[in-house]
């Protein structure tokens, strides 16, 4: 089978390549294993200093990789510089900060000695996502390999440069060969690699079907996992909000990477006391979007990264249209490409699909609610639970709303973004297990208790 990828802007193919056997996979996947047995015998401190190495190797060759980022998925260049440094980010905060979190803990007990230590598992799989096709494996690889483990990644079928290209990295930083390996394969061999036990734990980044069906499978298994299964979060706007700066704020968390982003915010619930303030606002902002080229350097949106997502947000659209929604599009008509175009819903209700549905692309359904009851529950109505937004000038009144909203990560006054130092994932349907920070560092090891007596 070729694996194609497509540049979502020209509609030509990028590069073609040959997927792999499942006999090639097994190959792969032993001399990982043997890779193992070396790389997780290092000190945590000789294995964080490559870490810093490919960090190096990331800022040097930025431009090269934004560009495939960019080819591959119309993701706008500005954005894809960004996607890289923020994989540096990660290597460096790992570098300097992984041995210490992973020291053994000396817990005071009866015994005459009592600690935990953190022990690698062996070999783990990433089942990889496209839409921050560095970023998403790096966050997946980097804390799953300084605990010792080595990693191999099933990345999204319309990325299969970024992810060899990736490979390519940790070499180029000195790692040891097949610590780090991408294999080109698709779902059906993914699902086998897993059902044969070939690995020792799996990390999925996807759609809530996806994440059902590897869940299931790894706990008949009894192999440890971790989901992340998307999102709805919701963009809480308050009366006491500032309007001007939510509204700025709004847009760069919808519209980045042209909305397709799990983290996006998909839901403005806005009190009715300034809902029409926030959407004359909101769309004042839209207006200033300018799409086209993505690798022009002023370009905000892009094409969608596939051409059948066009058709999934139509029907979104229709339906929303249906049930009285009157949507109002910006920025103009493209000659090529898989665009679409900035929407936002300034009416919308909770009867439509756009708000119960992980919306993937620029589409932004208003909801006018009455109070802050009201606001929670909207907020809390979907099955997801990933990120949520809330804009009040009172902190405090803001961070009692937080502990009522049902979701793995809440910003106020800012955007749901993930940071290296702070761990990330979702409740409900959203996923299970958290990555990045000390917890994503400590999900795929043997938390192991020794106790010592004389």
């Amino acid at each position: 089978m070729k694996i194609k990828s497509i540049n979502p802007y020209t509609e030509e193919v990028n590069w073609t390549y040959d997927s792999f056997s499942f006999g090639e996979c097994e190959s792969r996947i032993e001399n990982s294993r043997t890779a193992f047995s070396g790389w997780s015998s290092l000190f945590a401190e000789e294995r964080t200093k490559y870490f810093s190495r490919a960090g190096k190797v990331l800022r040097q060759n930025a431009e090269i990789y934004a560009e495939i980022i960019t080819k591959e998925i119309g993701k706008p260049i500005k954005q894809s510089r960004g996607e890289i440094e923020k994989c540096a980010w990660l290597c460096d905060y790992y570098a300097e900060n992984a041995a210490e979190l992973l020291k053994d803990e000396i817990v005071n007990t009866d015994n005459e000695k009592s600690y935990v230590t953190f022990e690698p598992l062996g070999v783990i799989f990433g089942i990889m996502p496209w839409n921050f096709p560095f970023w998403y494996v790096f966050r997946f690889a980097v804390p799953a390999m300084c605990a010792g483990n080595v990693c191999i990644i099933k990345p999204a079928s319309n990325v299969p440069a970024s992810a060899l290209e990736i490979e390519k990295i940790f070499l180029e930083a000195g790692f040891p060969e097949n610590v780090f390996s991408t294999l080109l394969i698709d779902s059906k061999t993914a699902m086998q690699v897993i059902e044969e036990e070939l690995v020792d734990g799996i990390s999925l980044t996807g759609n809530i079907d996806a994440g059902s069906e590897i869940g299931e499978l790894a706990g008949s298994l009894v192999k440890p996992f971790v989901l992340e299964l998307g999102g709805s979060d919701p963009f809480i706007i308050l009366e006491d909000a500032n309007i001007e700066r939510a509204a700025e704020v709004a847009v760069k968390s919808s519209f980045l990477n042209t909305g397709q982003n799990f983290t996006a915010a998909k839901r403005f619930i806005a009190l009715e006391d300034v809902a029409v303030d926030f959407i004359e606002a909101f769309e004042l902002e839209m207006q200033e979007l300018k799409i086209g080229d993505p690798m022009d350097e002023e370009t905000d949106i892009g094409p969608l990264a596939k051409k059948e997502f066009l058709d999934s947000l139509e029907r979104i659209l229709k339906d929303a249209k249906k049930k009285g929604a009157e949507p109002h599009v910006y920025g103009e008509e493209q000659s090529k490409g898989f665009f679409f175009r900035p929407t936002i819903i300034p009416a919308a209700s909770t009867d439509m699909k756009v708000c119960n549905v992980e919306v993937f692309g620029p589409i932004a359904p208003v909801i006018t609610v009455k109070d802050e009851d009201e606001a929670v529950k909207v907020a809390n109505s979907t099955e997801f639970g990933l990120g949520a937004e809330i804009w009040s000038r009172d902190l405090e009144r803001a961070q009692r709303l937080a502990k009522k909203i049902k979701s793995g990560f809440v910003a106020i006054n800012g955007m749901v973004k993930p940071d290296p130092r702070l761990p990330f994932g979702g409740v409900k349907k959203s996923g299970v297990g958290r990555e990045l920070s000390h917890y994503g560092l400590k999900e795929f090891v043997n938390i192991k208790t020794v106790v010592v007596n004389k």
